[in-house]
């Protein structure tokens, strides 16, 4: 993820009578495999919004439009319009944040003086709109960000999933946190409320999942919330903004229209923002965070860039961590923040690993999303390609060699994943958080060099092992895993399971979340004492 998180497209759509509409481009073919059947998701969709909500007001917009494309080519091989949102002004983006702050109003607006019973009937109301739309936002999720269909579906099934379980552990949090003690200085009743204002910002890789994962443990708590979109995955929250208009009262929960660069500035810097949930990069987070003019009181919860090693040591079974390598490195084209980024292999299975590594990339179907078994896809950043062939020239350049037979090569966005041994601390990706299907890979002599690499990187998240010699991995688990949050034993790295803490350390992020977590995150124990 780069600083560029910060110019934000993103979309929603509330037409004039509470009802959205979505309008189809014609029927046209796209590319596809010989001897598939043609997908209904092999066709674009459509949107135009030209309208936000502020307040709980639909309010026609009449200014500039943000365009978007998708880079899944259409039938003339040109990248593929998707449809545009407003670009709302500083002045709109205020107007907004101001019906957010109204809604709350310092604790004793109508959101935050429910009852717990009554936000999670809203919350649970709004999944179940939610659910209805889940076609729609699976078509959408594809073509934004090039996600296969069973990606899309599991980001969308995932997320609700997450949501209905955090509505239970929130009823757990309700019932074990308001509770009355005596002590010797009176009886003492605690239970969780909200901090007031949240400003959540999502990630484009994710753009379903990890945004709403914030919003909604933010929501249950009392806790009013503007949602400020990614770059791309932007117009797939069309479909879901009407369910939120009918389940939450006015100015609870806002979706931010507009450039990152101009309505995040102003947001920040009025001061109204209690809570700060951000998923990107760690320069574009620093630099939304010094706009506050009171960030010292600004509580943040950040999940940032990383560069995950995973580590092959001599006694590991090959076939099994190529397997696992594969999918942890290139799942979703690598634009995972839990990617294996580097693969550190033992200089005596070095060669062999490589090999095994280079063919099964060498195997992995590649095509349209919509095609069935396909792994790699078009990436769906304009000018990804271009900084993955950069990585690559700089590598070769410093004596890395491509390895795998037609590795690094592109057809438009459709980028073969190469494979580059032996890579040194000379090239700059090495160090540097590559977010795309590009494997380096490392050879060394000694666990000490695997350490010396952790200790001095940046970044702090996880770290995948590989071995079958007990003493071994004992020796890398237990040094290792004083330096990152979570060590993966013979597996990829990961988020799940959703009950696990999701933490990191360094350039990596600021807090933790999971189901319990995220709703701690978001709240602050309220304490009454009476003598």
């Amino acid at each position: 993820m780069t600083p560029e998180m910060l110019v934000t497209p993103h979309g929603g759509d509330v037409h004039q009578g509470g009802a959205l509409s979505q309008a189809s481009l014609p029927r046209r073919d796209t590319p596809q495999t010989k001897g598939t059947t043609m997908s209904p998701y092999a066709h674009p969709p459509f949107l135009e919004v030209k309208e936000y909500l502020a307040g709980g007001e639909v309010k026609s917009w009449r200014g500039e439009q943000i365009v978007v494309d998708s880079m899944l080519p259409s039938a003339t091989g040109d990248v593929t319009p998707l449809g545009s949102f407003p670009r709302l002004s500083p002045e709109a983006a205020l107007e907004v944040l101001d019906g957010a702050v109204t809604a709350y109003d310092e604790g004793l607006g109508e959101w935050p003086s429910m009852s717990a019973k009554q936000r999670i009937a809203a919350v649970e109301k709004c999944l179940d709109l939610f659910a209805k739309k889940r076609e729609e936002v699976v078509h959408l999720l594809i073509w934004e960000i090039g996600k296969t269909v069973p990606d899309a579906e599991k980001e969308f099934d995932r997320t609700i999933e997450y949501v209905r379980d955090t509505i239970k552990a929130y009823r757990t949090m309700v019932e074990e946190g308001r509770r009355s003690v005596a002590t010797s200085a009176g009886t003492i009743t605690t239970e969780p409320g909200p901090r007031g204002v949240a400003f959540c910002m999502g990630p484009s890789n994710y753009p379903l999942n990890e945004t709403l994962t914030t919003v909604f443990p933010a929501l249950l708590i009392g806790n009013v919330v503007v949602l400020k979109p990614a770059k791309q995955g932007v117009l797939l929250l069309a479909p879901l903004l009407e369910a939120i208009k009918e389940s939450f009262p006015p100015g609870v929960l806002s979706v931010l229209f507009g450039d990152g660069f101009e309505v995040v500035p102003p947001v920040m810097r009025s001061g109204k923002v209690d809570s700060f949930a951000f998923i990107g990069s760690s320069p574009a987070a620093k630099a939304i965070l010094n706009m506050h003019p009171a960030s010292h009181a600004l509580h943040t919860v950040l999940g940032l860039g990383a560069k995950n090693p995973g580590v092959v040591l001599p006694s590991a079974d090959l076939d099994h961590a190529v397997s696992e390598v594969v999918t942890g490195s290139l799942s979703f084209n690598g634009q995972r923040c839990t990617a294996l980024k580097v693969v550190l292999v033992h200089r005596s299975v070095a060669e062999p690993f490589v090999e095994k590594l280079s063919a099964a990339i060498r195997a992995l179907p590649k095509g349209m999303p919509w095609e069935k078994g396909v792994r790699i896809t078009p990436l769906y950043e304009p000018g990804k390609v271009a900084r993955m062939e950069a990585y690559v020239e700089d590598a070769v350049a410093h004596g890395a060699r491509v390895v795998n037979e037609g590795g690094g090569k592109s057809e438009g966005a459709l980028y073969t994943p190469p494979v580059l041994y032996p890579v040194t601390s000379a090239m700059k990706i090495y160090r540097e958080e590559q977010f795309g299907p590009v494997v380096p890979v490392i050879a060394f002599d000694d666990i000490s060099e695997v350490v010396e690499y952790v200790k001095t990187s940046s970044y702090r998240q996880q770290a995948s092992v590989f071995g079958n010699d007990s003493q071994d991995l004992s020796k890398v688990v237990s040094k290792l895993g004083r330096m990152v949050p979570r060590i993966n034993v013979n597996t990829q790295c990961q988020r799940g399971p959703d009950f696990v803490s999701f933490g990191a350390l360094k350039d990596s992020g600021l807090g933790e979340l999971s189901i319990e977590k995220a709703l701690h995150e978001f709240s602050v124990e309220r304490v009454v004492s009476v003598k």
